[in-house]
């Protein structure tokens, strides 16, 4: 299935994030997942703290700005035969309004240009799930907690 049409999107960027982000970006992640792993039972604010600190990147993470208002982020790591999408939140009160598909067409026209594969990982029974097949990718592995999806290479 083709990835949907993403429109023009001049009131949004992608700017760099240092290592004085990482408190912002946790109460963001928190906000956008506190739903998701409630509904799940496995919401930790200690757990989500150590996660998300585990994997901080700031050379491959990028702040989501609205009209220069932080209201996301995305961590893209490169490796050898794809690309790793390992963060990409967006704070509840800005969902709905396409800036999850806007970043997302950005890394794959980024997957693209290099011609790698996208790899994601959602928790089950989070609407990330739709998300991400209405955008291409494909459900290759299920864990305990998690779903792990793949968007091909273009060739």
């Amino acid at each position: 299935m083709p990835s949907p049409t993403v429109p023009d999107r001049p009131d949004l960027a992608l700017t760099p994030a240092g290592d004085a982000d990482f408190e912002a970006l946790l109460s963001l992640r928190l906000a956008a997942m506190r739903e998701s792993l409630e509904r799940v039972g496995r919401f930790d604010p200690q757990r989500a703290r150590e996660r998300l600190s585990r994997g901080y990147l700031p050379a491959f993470t990028r702040h989501i700005l609205r009209r220069g208002e932080l209201v996301g982020f995305v961590v893209v790591q490169p490796r050898e035969n794809d690309l790793l999408l390992d963060h990409l939140y967006i704070h509840p009160n800005a969902q709905g309004e396409g800036i999850g598909s806007w970043v997302l067409s950005q890394v794959l026209k980024e997957a693209d240009a290099q011609n790698k594969a996208v790899s994601v990982t959602a928790l089950k029974h989070s609407d990330a799930n739709r998300f991400y097949l209405r955008h291409g990718f494909v459900l290759k592995a299920e864990g305990e907690w998690d779903l792990y999806y793949l968007r091909p290479a273009r060739e």
